[in-house]
């Protein structure tokens, strides 16, 4: 439950942090600080959903989801990265905003809300650096962006401080929105590829047709279906012809499979005489294919 822990320090630690922001973009009239405000009370909140259903992810199978809940996480990402994308448009455009019309702004107390920033920040991007499903990215990326957001505005309001160049604190939220956006991208495209059963990354179904076919009894594999419940566990299902002992055939192929990273398999084995009329069936023939008709040669 090591993930849950962190998400919850996390979202603590984002929350007292949102709410201190917003008092400090007020007195010091940084909009580069306001605006981080209630993009972190944004991040609080998506970070909350994602505990819930980091949480939820962990309960077993049951009758309503017989897969497990592994894909609430991946909910847990998506909504978080739009959270995090609409927050990204948002301070873009209060950024332009701000260009075209600058205000005062109060360095000293920009550096010291900075100062603090970066720490807490710090903290809880540390925090949250283990763990591998994808919610658990989304949450680190808020945490590493926050680090970064408060960096540029420290660094940013040091150089102010000395030069008076009002429209560098609009400059940095642009520049960390931007890069924001990049990853929370990727981060959408992955949890996506989960929703659309996409073979998973660094699996080739090719390679484990062909490394099957090797196998001494095994006279053909087909219907080869790949998928990822949550990004990191594999399933698999598969037809295979054989003409040898079934135990035996079934323990090969689960260690072979083993040795492809996929965990979870189900076989359905047929003898020589009922091959399928087609090595890949298409789901409209699936029908004919499906009752494995007995073609006698």
């Amino acid at each position: 439950m090591k993930t849950e822990k962190n998400i919850l320090i996390a979202f603590v630690l984002n929350l007292a942090f949102s709410i201190f922001e917003l008092i400090g973009g007020f007195v010091t009239g940084s909009v580069a600080i306001a605006s981080d405000a209630l993009h972190d009370l944004g991040d609080a909140a998506s970070i909350g959903l994602s505990f819930f259903f980091e949480r939820k992810s962990r309960k077993a199978p049951d009758e309503s989801y017989t897969y497990g809940y592994a894909r609430y996480s991946v909910v847990g990402s998506v909504i978080t990265t739009l959270i995090l994308l609409c927050g990204s448009l948002a301070v873009i455009y209060n950024s332009i905003n701000r260009m075209i019309n600058p205000a005062e702004i109060n360095y000293d107390g920009m550096i010291v809300f900075a100062l603090f920033g970066v720490a807490v920040n710090f903290a809880a991007a540390y925090f949250t650096r283990e763990g591998d499903s994808l919610n658990q990215k989304a949450v680190n990326l808020h945490m590493l962006e926050d680090v970064l957001g408060w960096a540029v505005v420290l660094i940013g309001a040091v150089v102010m401080r000395f030069t008076n160049l009002k429209i560098i604190d609009p400059l940095m939220s642009v520049a960390v929105a931007v890069f924001i956006i990049i990853n929370a991208a990727k981060n959408l495209k992955e949890a996506l590829d989960v929703f659309l059963e996409k073979t998973p990354f660094g699996v080739s179904v090719t390679e484990i047709r062909e490394h099957l076919s090797e196998l001494p009894g095994v006279v053909d594999v087909h219907h080869i279906h790949l998928w990822s419940a949550d990004g990191q566990n594999i399933f698999a299902t598969m037809h295979v012809v054989t003409n040898s002992e079934p135990i035996e055939i079934k323990e090969k192929i689960r260690k072979e499979l083993l040795s492809h990273g996929v965990a979870h398999v189900t076989l359905e084995l047929e003898t020589e005489g009922e091959q399928c009329s087609e090595k890949t069936c298409h789901i409209e023939r699936e029908e004919t294919c499906g009752h494995h008709h007995h073609h006698h040669h």
